[in-house]
């Protein structure tokens, strides 16, 4: 099965385990991101979206595209600029279809679940003093 999805001001035809890049989400690598603007599933057409469906995907890697250079030069004015400009963006990977209101399998909720990293014990203050003083 596959779906038409948009996010970015653009649409993208994704199936299971595809690996997309698209515009920079504000996320993490691991996390998990739902798409709810889906425009169509099979064959089912949304108007403009299809009601209770959605796409689940795993956060990849925060990436940059290449660099496109900006080059204006006005001839015999002895005036020239140059700029470069590298695009963010984020690469996903789709891990579920859902349809009618179904939530993300346990499998794709696990990897949103974790916490990132267990909290240190801090040292008391005075412990720290007689260490340094023994």
């Amino acid at each position: 099965m596959f779906a038409v999805i948009k996010t970015g001001g653009k649409q993208y035809k994704v199936a299971a385990n595809d690996v997309i890049t698209i515009e920079k989400l504000p996320t993490q690598a691991g996390e998990i991101v739902a798409f709810d603007q889906v425009l169509m599933v099979g064959d089912e057409v949304g108007a403009p979206v299809v009601a209770g469906a959605s796409v689940a995907g795993e956060v990849v890697e925060q990436t940059r595209g290449p660099k496109t250079i900006s080059f204006k030069k006005r001839r015999r004015q002895n005036s020239k600029r140059k700029r470069g400009h590298r695009q963010e963006l984020t690469v996903v990977r789709i891990t579920e279809i859902l349809t009618g209101g179904a939530k993300p399998s346990a499998k794709a909720a696990e990897g949103e679940a974790k916490p990132k990293r267990a909290p240190r014990a801090k040292k008391a203050e005075g412990d720290a003093a007689e260490a340094a003083q023994a």
